[in-house]
């Protein structure tokens, strides 16, 4: 089993909040503060610990619905991006995210930070120093390797010395400010190896635990999966989800793909949850509450957690309506993302109307206990029969059930056969336990 570089970080899936669903580019200090008061108040108590502040944080001009060509982005002397003063006031004189990342901390949270792959472009024109070394941007970019969706950055040349030093100069001012937490984008499509590694290392030689989480994700395969773990704790294995139903239904294939692989330290990521208010100030979409049904939200949430992908959640907690608060505040999520083993779909079975899906995964802390998810991917609800013994295994067709998402009442027939009527696109999720 390879470890990952850093084996006391992530040893469970991470659960946060993430700024770009619901204000793309443009979030501001207020708002962050606002979401982190929120968490912190009603759900850290059930394992939500992680506010992120997403892309364009040094953009003074970030909009809704895309990004700024040229735009005059917050640059320190030696190139690395500051937070825009005008939308984070508390990083006036240099203090960059210090201070925020203090009043995240102080609510009991951890604090994060987006960033893309390589060199601000402007840094290149203007020709700065790369700090610590006598290179400049000009010296250390890569003009042919740019992002195709975002024109902030140049690539770097990794085959020059003063890449590296660019990154490790950049991440140690992270972790200056108290970042705990690092999304960096335009990394795996197509895959970038040696920047991958070249993160790593920046994190490791400032001698702070720093989560690396890497975007998007295109992963078809598992070909990469041993150098990720070597030096990521998150990579998505999806491009961006939003709140359609067909982008939820997408990700029961990859996460049967991805959940024999995962394991502490290392996790396949199926991007953010789309649940309540988003697309306020959004590069897509218009402001709305999700347009996931309850259903399919408890769907989405019951896949992710017994797939164990970590869990970052877009929607403004502020204005979240509290149905939603109270699907997110479910205990038994942090539980069946933090501590089951032997997750994996048992059963997908396509049927008049929709397809069968069912999961499973092993208690690690209450013996005797497996939890079991049966999906239905249908427009009517469906009557669905399950055996036990083919979800607890030959010789075990006896337990009791607890229905962990009390709407469904499922129930155990007399000839043992777990049953449940599943509304369209919803789920049956049931801890079983036997005697």
């Amino acid at each position: 089993m390879t470890q990952n570089a850093q084996p006391t970080l992530a040893l469970t899936p991470p659960m946060g909040w993430n700024s770009w669903d619901c204000f793309g580019t443009t979030v501001t200090e207020e708002e962050v503060l606002a979401n982190a008061r929120v968490m912190a108040e009603r759900l850290l108590p059930a394992g939500w610990d992680t506010v992120v502040v997403d892309i364009a944080w040094y953009d003074p001009t970030a909009r809704s619905h895309g990004y700024n060509e040229g735009a005059p982005l917050v640059l320190d002397a030696y190139g690395r991006q500051l937070p825009a003063v005008n939308r984070f006031p508390s990083a006036v004189e240099g203090a960059g995210f210090a201070p925020l990342a203090d009043a995240v901390h102080a609510l009991g949270l951890k604090f994060g930070i987006h960033v893309m792959r390589g060199i601000p472009k402007l840094a290149v024109e203007q020709d700065l120093p790369v700090f610590g070394t006598e290179y400049t941007a000009k010296d250390v970019a890569d003009l042919d390797h740019v992002c195709e969706w975002n024109p902030d950055n140049y690539g770097l040349n990794h085959d020059h010395p003063g890449a590296q030093a660019w990154y490790d100069a950049q991440v140690a001012q992270f972790a200056a400010w108290g970042v705990d937490f690092l999304k960096v984008d335009d990394m795996q499509a197509p895959y970038y190896e040696r920047e991958i590694s070249a993160y790593a290392d920046a994190i490791a030689k400032t001698g702070r635990e720093m989560v690396l989480s890497l975007s998007p994700g295109t992963l078809l395969s598992t070909a990469h999966l041993d150098h990720l773990r070597a030096n990521a704790q998150m990579w998505r294995i999806s491009d961006d989800l939003w709140d359609r139903w067909e982008d939820v239904h997408a990700q029961f294939a990859r996460l049967a793909r991805w959940a024999p692989f995962q394991q502490p330290g290392g996790w396949a990521d199926a991007d953010m949850l789309p649940l309540g208010r988003i697309g306020i100030r959004a590069e897509r979409g218009e402001p709305r509450d999700s347009r996931l049904s309850a259903d399919e939200q408890c769907t989405l949430l019951t896949l992710w957690a017994m797939g164990r992908s970590p869990f970052m959640l877009g929607g403004d907690l502020p204005t979240t309506n509290e149905d939603t608060m109270t699907r997110l505040s479910n205990p038994h999520l942090a539980e069946v993302l933090g501590h089951t083993e032997a997750n994996r779909e048992l059963l997908r079975e396509p049927m008049a109307g929709g397809e069968l899906i069912v999961w499973s995964a092993r208690s690690t802390r209450a013996p005797g206990r497996t939890y079991a998810a049966i999906f239905w991917t249908g427009e009517e609800a469906h009557e669905a029969s399950v055996r036990l013994a083919s979800i607890l295994g030959t010789g075990h067709d006896t337990a009791t059930v607890t229905d962990l998402w009390p709407t469904q009442a499922p129930a155990i027939t007399g000839d043992q056969v777990l049953t449940a009527t599943i509304p369209a696109h919803g789920v049956a999720w049931v801890a079983l336990d036997q005697a």
